[in-house]
């Protein structure tokens, strides 16, 4: 029950089905999906503690309640990883759907369970395969409805959020670049051009080939930084 969270009862089951083996017990277990640990009375008892009352969704004062409920910031980012694990598709808005089954997927019934499962949650942020995937859902959930593109001052306060966990070097220099030079919304692709820009082109720019098939923006970038002195950092790192 404490390794798995489940209930006694499920516990019992595993425990019966494997002959009362405890490593027979966690395979049974952990192969059967339709064994859940939560308890789908407590979460819509949840739901319908933040949704509001005339309508079935919650909204910005619910997500407000829910962040002070787990006691982190709205701008933590841990949020964000809650949001994609609910595969919400607006930012500070949960449906009943995205709401009850994110959880399920978390493994979780109470806000006491949720908040035990941040750290790890907030860790799934350091794996190269999740943070693609959260990086990616990022762009979708912070735009505005209706719009194709992301809103540049979102748009910097997410790769702010978002890089702050990957110490990418330049992404000071990228924000500013942007405020100064571009000043306009940011389409899907260059959000996704600029996650393979990071994990592809190291720091100092050695490995980064002005014929690449960057989009404009990356190649703006790059000039920009040399026309602001940033190559001359590169030329003494590389001596």
């Amino acid at each position: 029950m404490t390794i798995t969270g489940a209930s006694e009862k499920v516990a019992l089951q595993a425990l019966k089905a494997s002959d009362w083996h405890l490593e027979g017990a966690f395979d049974f277990f952990y192969s059967q999906p339709q064994i859940s640990v939560t308890n789908s009375r407590h979460l819509e008892d949840l739901y319908n503690r933040y949704k509001e009352p005339d309508v079935d969704m919650i909204m910005v004062e619910g997500v407000s309640q829910f962040c002070t409920d787990l006691q982190v910031d709205p701008q933590d980012i841990v949020m964000l990883v809650i949001s994609w694990h609910m595969k919400a598709a607006t930012m500070c808005e949960f449906t009943r759907q995205e709401f009850i089954g994110g959880l399920q997927s978390i493994g979780v019934d109470s806000i006491e369970k949720l908040r035990e499962k941040l750290p790890s949650l907030r860790a799934e942020i350091k794996d190269d395969h999740k943070f693609r995937e959260i990086y990616n859902f990022a762009f979708a959930w912070a735009r505005e409805k209706g719009q194709k593109s992301l809103a540049l001052e979102t748009a910097l306060g997410m790769w702010q959020l978002l890089f702050a966990e990957r110490h990418w070097p330049l992404i000071d220099h990228w924000c500013q670049f942007l405020q100064v030079r571009h000043n306009k919304a940011i389409s899907r692709d260059t959000w996704s051009q600029l996650l393979e820009f990071v994990k592809t082109i190291d720091p100092q720019l050695s490995n980064y080939d002005e014929e690449g098939a960057w989009p404009y923006l990356i190649d703006e970038f790059v000039e920009y930084l040399t026309e602001n002195g940033f190559g001359l950092t590169l030329a003494f790192l590389r001596n």
